[in-house]
């Protein structure tokens, strides 16, 4: 809940001990700043007000990925996250995919070398349990316009 300025670890009290002792980054590191504790901390917060936000987030995230998927993107990473990387190869192409997108409305970032390795080159997308149907909706229109526009998909 901290990734933005660091993180923590939890679990098993043997594997906090272990992890403790023989991480690196756990060695060298600060304590998350007071503002994002208490961020992580309404986040729960909202969960346990909300339990269907969890269930809403899988939702749309498997609705995003699957109507990509089917528009003939390749999405990477695990099926059931909402970090969705559209695989594009090329750094150029990202970028001007994601200006693309933005003039529509929809703001995604284009990642290449050096954040992810050389001719893996990406658009970023994040999912959120905030989005409705419709919003999801319009960004795979989007994303299938441009892609086709840019010779992406067919």
């Amino acid at each position: 809940m901290g990734g933005a300025a660091g993180g923590y670890t939890s679990g098993p009290k043997e594997l906090v001990q272990l992890l403790r002792q023989r991480s690196r980054p756990y060695l060298f590191s600060n304590t998350l700043p007071p503002p994002v504790v208490a961020c992580a901390s309404k986040a729960f917060d909202l969960i346990i007000q909300n339990p269907d936000l969890p269930k809403k987030l899988l939702t749309n995230t498997v609705r995003f990925r699957s109507k990509m998927t089917d528009a003939g993107f390749t999405i990477s990473g695990d099926p059931g996250h909402p970090i969705c990387p559209v695989m594009l190869g090329d750094a150029k192409l990202a970028s001007t995919f994601a200006d693309d997108m933005l003039e529509k409305g929809i703001y995604v970032i284009g990642f290449s070398y050096p954040v992810v390795p050389k001719g893996k080159s990406r658009i970023r997308v994040q999912i959120s349990a905030a989005h409705s149907e419709q919003e999801i909706d319009r960004a795979v229109d989007a994303f299938v316009e441009i892609g086709r526009k840019l010779k992406v998909i067919n």
